[in-house]
């Protein structure tokens, strides 16, 4: 390849909401923006999370000359553990981002053999041909960052997740001033997040769920329950604020709430004062009208705080008849089913439930900005070329619809994972596919990644069932000792009785017109017992079980 192509080759981000992951390549040097992970839909049976693909990465490990991080939400550093134990290169991000990555990766192990770097607003580093200049942005989160890309062929700009808050929490503004100072000189490409592309106006500020929250504050006569995302700190601070004002002292409890409120405190993000804090053992010690409790578990997460708390099995949280629950935070596409059946619990409860879907308040503002915001990058960036990113294709059309009428704009390009753009002095186009996916992650299995196949069987055992067919074989004879034994699960008929006695009999029958040899070698002989009985199964009840046949040795 030419040093003098640029390529960007998104790995994640595109067509689904999480998992982002773009690689730069210059030459031969590869630049990583953000590794995220994603939730999996209700078809991923007993997947935990899933990953992006990172197969070209690890055929060019050798180029990779680090990671780079936008800002510190899951679907955008959720992925690093795993892409650390086979690309262990630097990684850098902002200091309230790189202090989550070491959290995560301390759990895993891995935080001694990696190199972590935290670069604060305007800050500059060089990796390669590749300088990189962090930017500050407003988001859901602290500290989150633009990223401003200089290579050879030009300035490429990465936006992260982003609003434009005209009145942040932490006064802390958007620095719209730089993003316009680079489109002044000419950007190259922008890459842009597309999230609330379908929204018109502005996103609100973080602020204007002040009003809401302190409504549902002066309405709880006893307990009250919060939860957000646990990495949203501006709004923890607004609801630790809040409780100090209405005499109510505060108890964080979750893993990842603790975990995160403790960062955010340590590095001067978050501000507690002397005496609100309360431990989770004694919530049920101070009356209930002065309690108010910070619990993780807003997606309906089923072993979460929240979600056990409704259940009545938390040691420390107990929601009673007449308290007050809000989730302050947004449903995260495909958490829909987990999320409702958690407020449906609440309700038994007795709790007073309060929820933005719900026709209640607005106690939650969205972190991404709508089409003006997104009109107002785009104008201040002027790119050369515009790569939709962070969504799905529907919000990708549409940021890309935003930006047509932009003059300035040469191209723009609707991408899918796995697409490579090149650019070089002559324009920009679309190049050669690479290989990109998913890897699906089981925290319970035994190497974790789970392969398609074993998502395949799940799926089909969901649906139609399994069937076991168990025999006892005289190894050395071939002969069959006792009658075969049909065990089941998931796999009922009106006729079921019937069915399964059939079912022991075509077993039998294919095993005595089985030779000595065959039912010796455990391989043929499962192999027809297996077709013997899908075709029985099939013609029977028109479902398709899977069939796995057990040999006990005798």
């Amino acid at each position: 390849m030419s040093s003098h192509k640029l390529q960007a080759i998104p790995l994640g981000g595109l067509g689904e909401f999480g998992m982002n992951m773009l690689a730069l390549r210059y030459g031969e040097s590869i630049l990583v923006i953000d590794a995220g992970l994603m939730f999996p839909e209700a078809e991923l049976f007993g997947v935990d999370v899933v990953i992006p693909d990172i197969s070209f990465l690890i055929e060019h490990r050798a180029e990779v000359l680090a990671i780079v991080l936008t800002h510190g939400h899951e679907d955008h550093i959720g992925a690093l553990p795993y892409v650390l134990r086979q690309l262990n290169v630097p990684v850098y991000g902002t200091p309230f981002t790189i202090a989550l990555v070491e959290k995560k990766l301390e759990e895993h192990g891995l935080l001694d053999s990696v190199k972590l770097h935290a670069v604060k607003a305007k800050g500059r580093f060089q990796a390669g041909p590749f300088s990189v200049e962090f930017i500050h942005v407003t988001h859901s989160i602290v500290d989150a960052a633009m990223l401003a890309i200089t290579t050879p062929l030009g300035v490429v700009m990465h936006t992260g997740d982003f609003k434009v808050d005209p009145t942040p929490t932490d006064n802390e503004l958007f620095d719209l001033h730089t993003i316009a100072e680079y489109g002044k000189k000419g950007v190259l490409a922008l890459f842009s997040d597309s999230t609330n592309a379908e929204r018109p106006g502005y996103t609100p500020s973080e602020r204007a769920v002040r009003g809401p929250l302190e409504d549902v504050f002066s309405g709880a006569e006893n307990r009250l329950y919060i939860s957000c995302f646990t990495s949203s700190i501006h709004r923890i601070q607004l609801l630790i604020d809040l409780s100090v004002r209405n005499n109510r002292q505060v108890a964080f409890v979750g893993r990842s709430m603790i975990a995160n409120t403790e960062i955010a405190h340590r590095m001067g993000f978050l501000t507690v004062p002397d005496g609100c804090l309360l431990r989770p053992n004694d919530i049920k010690q101070l009356p209930r009208d002065r309690v108010t409790v910070l619990i993780a578990g807003c997606q309906g997460e089923p072993l979460s705080s929240l979600t056990r708390a409704a259940l009545e099995s938390h040691r420390h949280a107990v929601i009673d008849s007449g308290d007050t629950v809000v989730l302050s935070s947004r449903i995260i596409p495909g958490n829909e089913k987990a999320i409702y059946r958690l407020i449906n619990h609440l309700f038994k409860r007795g709790a007073h439930v309060v929820y933005s879907d719900g026709g209640g308040p607005p106690v939650h503002v969205s972190g991404h900005g709508s089409q003006e915001e997104l009109m107002l990058m785009l104008n201040l960036t002027k790119p050369r070329y515009f790569i939709p990113v962070h969504g799905e294709y529907r919000q990708l059309s549409r940021h890309a619809s935003l930006a047509a009428h932009l003059k300035e704009i040469q191209k723009i390009f609707l991408m899918e994972n796995g697409e490579m753009l090149e650019f070089d002095q002559n324009g920009a186009r679309k190049a050669e596919r690479v290989t990109a996916g998913r890897i699906c992650i089981d925290y319970g299995s035994v190497d974790e990644i789970v392969e398609d196949v074993i998502i395949s069987d799940r799926r089909h055992i969901s649906r139609d069932g399994i069937m076991l067919p168990v025999m006892a074989i005289n190894k050395n004879t071939g002969k069959v000792e006792s009658q075969p034994e049909i065990i089941t699960r998931g796999f009922v008929s009106g006729d079921n009785d019937r069915i399964l006695a059939e079912a022991r009999e075509i077993v039998l029958q294919t095993l005595e017109q089985s030779s000595s040899e065959e039912r010796a070698d455990w391989g043929v002989i499962k192999e027809k017992i297996r077709a013997d009985l899908k075709r029985y199964i099939s013609k029977q009840t028109d479902r398709h079980p899977l069939i796995i046949p057990v040999i006990l040795e005798i």
